[in-house]
């Protein structure tokens, strides 16, 4: 979502805090779908669609929203830290022509998702806790009681457990978004600076889809070791114990096959298109309003640009603008009244 120099920063960071709240809520019972058959609590074991009824029939409907608040709260300072970092690197490797390799601008993707991941950390844990306990007998009966819970009867460290898998997983992550955009131009038979709307739309999908997917056995395995405590019943409901990232590995492929590293992968990608489709359009919506706010356009419905306005310029010219011909407006009436008297 590139930035639109007629609405300002304040504007842009609130339409996108909109857009992904509105998206993450709506395609939460995938997400739910996705964490419990990683984890292999009870709801997953007949299968992709019976999840959805076990959850259902055992906790109702509300479960399918269980973790969405924390999800939801952890959006802005995921964005802040990973915009942060990613624009520093970004500079730091910008050559004179201000330019930056494909290559690079993936690696600094991948390091800025990788420092926004661990500075909010725990906060994913208490998500992965809070969907796969059960809603109607819970151990924590929110983010702060979760919070606390976890940190005076696991201690602090239990807040990171598995964060070493966030590092270990982009590398494949980056290598198949790189993968992918070094061969769009290829796919599409064009070149990239042609691309429209939908196929950048595409694009997205393809490259999450690839890039999740390949690095989808280190998130089971994570998603394992965040659940699993001995404090909780069935030690959190995972569907095999183990002592350690390794043994996780090796737990799952001796008692689930080498495929069972990717259990939840349907829901993952059935997730992508709903979820960047409905990113991606209410971005555009909060992004009209803001334009329409602003005097750019006559109407929140629809692009149409509104008459006179020079839209090269910012929302603070505009308005000063505004401002300048009133008062010239003002002081020309009040001329003309004097001249009459």
């Amino acid at each position: 979502m590139k930035r639109d120099n007629r609405i300002s920063a304040s504007q842009s960071l609130i339409s996108g805090g909109v857009a992904g709240v509105f998206s993450r809520t709506a395609t939460s019972p995938l997400d739910v779908v996705k964490i419990v058959t990683q984890v292999g609590t009870f709801h997953s074991k007949r299968g992709f669609l019976n999840a959805f009824h076990a959850v259902y029939q055992q906790e109702g409907l509300r479960a399918f929203w269980k973790g969405n608040y924390v999800a939801c709260i952890r959006l802005v300072p995921y964005s802040a830290v990973q915009l942060a970092i990613y624009n520093r690197f970004i500079q730091l490797h910008m050559d004179d022509l201000g330019h930056v390799s494909q290559w690079r601008a993936t690696v600094a993707g991948s390091v800025a998702g990788i420092v926004a991941a661990l500075v909010i950390y725990p906060s994913d844990v208490i998500k992965t806790r809070l969907i796969v306990q059960n809603s109607l007998d819970p151990a924590y009966r929110g983010v702060l009681h979760a919070l606390r819970c976890i940190y005076r009867k696991e201690g602090f460290l239990a807040l990171y457990r598995g964060a070493s898998l966030t590092v270990l997983g982009a590398i494949p992550f980056s290598c198949g978004s790189f993968l992918v955009y070094m061969n769009l131009d290829k796919l599409w038979g064009e070149p990239s600076f042609r691309f429209t709307p939908l196929q950048n739309f595409i694009n997205g999908c393809l490259a999450a889809g690839v890039a999740q997917t390949l690095s989808f056995p280190f998130e089971t395995v994570k998603r394992k070791m965040q659940a699993q405590s001995p404090v909780l019943p069935h030690y959190g409901g995972v569907d095999v114990h183990f002592i350690g990232m390794v043994d996780c590995f090796r737990q799952v492929v001796k008692v689930q096959g080498f495929l069972g590293l990717w259990n939840g992968l349907t829901a993952n990608l059935l997730k992508i298109v709903p979820y960047f489709g409905l990113m991606f359009s209410s971005f555009e919506f909060c992004k009209r309003v803001c334009l329409y706010k602003n005097g750019y356009i006559v109407s929140p419905l629809s692009y149409q640009l509104a008459p006179g306005v020079d839209q090269s310029l910012g929302p603070q010219e505009l308005r000063e603008l505004r401002r300048l011909l009133r008062n010239r407006s003002f002081k020309s009436e009040r001329s003309t009244v004097s001249n009459r008297w």
